[in-house]
């Protein structure tokens, strides 16, 4: 039985689909001005995440990711980089597509983009306007009336009266109240623009995610995620517009992942102390980037250091040290730790406990290795299907352990060298062994000796 918690209710609760067997998921997407930072990163793996083991689960699930392709920051960076606004998003959303790639996270089946649903935001904000919940000062803005909206709040637990105090209107506004948001922003010179009934412009941010993801998914849906900086204002005007426009319940549950942290602050762009993804992929290999995303809960915060990613890399090559030498069979065998990586991920996606039950299939499966080696590679096959979850372990071994070998040795020395060592251990010259191991290290390769066999990997 799935739990999930609910930031809307903060409690965790059982998962119970609106319609059947079906799960319809929204997530917020990317503002595609510039390179993912590894922040954005972590909302891709934990949703990712999610996808996996709701169709592990047999679930058929709908995941609808956004991308926002034009607002003031896009703006600003294409008119810096005297481009389009459009060729900028172009640029960056394809390279996005290529750090997903890389990180192994699964495409969303649909992915809107913002400036694709300009009429339905249109048709949304008139909806607000002949309801009374917003307004068109004849200025060419919109505003949303967030006093009109009896429920705002509840999702930040947020007080209105708590949010206007130091609350103020800037000088270009033409706000009832410094709470209400923009729907609807009027052009200003240089910008692009659509037409509007209001007069020409473009929208606010809010109303993007409400339009985008109720005509993906219908204007009541099971999941709504993204990361916690965006439970307030982002999500908390979402349900304000949509739940008045629509009269029904926005959301189902809602969902929020932790932040990448640096020196106990959010990763971000705005504080300037962001790595993007391609940053961290060119130092480390993608699959310990995607570990460290998944080993911690999604809910909880990472603290981003080269020892937490050298601690990544460790466990993966446990792992992979585990898998090496065994042939690639169907999973056999170690029910007891599918059922305990059943339970864990079934309590609101446990990554922490699931992954340590990994640990323990791999201290099975180094125990049976030599007196059992057919259950062995069969809890092998196991242990690649629960890694399959969360992304990781479908590399074969020596791919992994040898991850950046090239240009730094050449395997073809390397592996004479260790045929030279094995004549010599056949022929009892140990001095001749050890010299040769010696002359190995001295180039930055470790071997591994097993049963007549030796594998090798470059040192950390």
């Amino acid at each position: 039985m799935l739990t999930i918690y609910n930031t809307l209710s903060k409690t965790k609760e059982v998962f119970k689909p609106l319609d059947g067997n079906k799960v319809r998921m929204y997530v917020c997407g990317m503002t595609v001005y510039d390179y993912c930072h590894l922040g954005h990163g972590r909302s891709m793996v934990a949703f990712d995440l999610v996808t996996r083991w709701l169709r592990k689960s047999g679930y058929e699930l709908t995941y609808v990711r956004n991308i926002t392709d034009i607002d003031d920051k896009i703006i600003n960076r294409a008119n810096e980089n005297g481009e389009s606004f459009d060729a900028l998003t172009a640029r960056m959303i394809d390279a996005m597509h290529e750090d997903e790639r890389r990180l192994s996270i699964l495409k969303p089946d649909l992915e809107p983009r913002a400036t694709d649903h300009i009429p339905g935001m249109h048709a949304m904000i008139q909806t607000l306007i002949d309801k009374g919940y917003a307004y068109a000062p004849g200025n060419g803005d919109v505003y949303y009336r967030v006093g009109k909206f009896v429920g705002y709040g509840k999702l930040s637990r947020k007080k209105i009266e708590d949010l206007r105090i130091g609350a103020r209107i800037e000088v270009d506004e033409a706000k009832q109240d410094p709470l209400d948001f923009v729907l609807w922003k009027g052009v200003k010179p240089g910008e692009p623009y659509w037409d509007s009934p209001w007069g020409p412009g473009r929208p606010g941010w809010h109303i993007e995610c409400s339009v985008m993801s109720t005509c993906c998914l219908g204007e009541s849906f099971d999941i709504h995620g993204g990361g916690s900086d965006l439970e307030f204002p982002h999500h908390e005007n979402e349900i304000a517009q949509s739940e008045a426009a629509t009269g029904k319940q926005y959301a189902n549950a809602w969902m929020h992942c932790g932040m990448i942290r640096i020196n106990g602050e959010k990763m971000s762009k705005s504080l300037n102390n962001f790595f993007t993804i391609r940053d961290v992929l060119d130092k480390y290999h993608p699959e310990v980037v995607r570990y460290l995303l998944v080993a911690s809960h999604y809910r909880s915060a990472i603290n981003y250091s080269e020892d937490s990613l050298r601690d990544a890399k460790g466990a993966l090559e446990r792992f992979y040290h585990a898998l090496r030498g065994l042939p690639r069979v169907a999973a056999q065998g170690g029910e007891a730790f599918v059922e305990r990586f059943t339970v864990a991920m079934n309590d609101d996606f446990g990554t922490p406990e699931a992954c340590a039950v990994l640990f323990d299939l791999v201290r099975e499966i180094n125990r049976l290795r030599d007196s059992d080696p057919e259950a062995a590679a069969g809890l092998a096959g196991r242990l690649r299907e629960l890694g399959d979850v969360l992304g990781v372990l479908q590399l074969e071994a020596d791919d992994f352990l040898r991850a950046g070998a090239e240009g730094k040795v050449d395997a073809a020395e390397v592996e004479a060298l260790i045929q030279a060592r094995l004549q010599a251990r056949a022929d009892k010259n140990w001095a001749e062994s050890d010299r040769i191991r010696d002359q190995l290290a001295a180039m930055g390769v470790v071997l591994e000796d097993s049963k007549g066999t030796t594998t090798w990997r470059l040192a950390d």
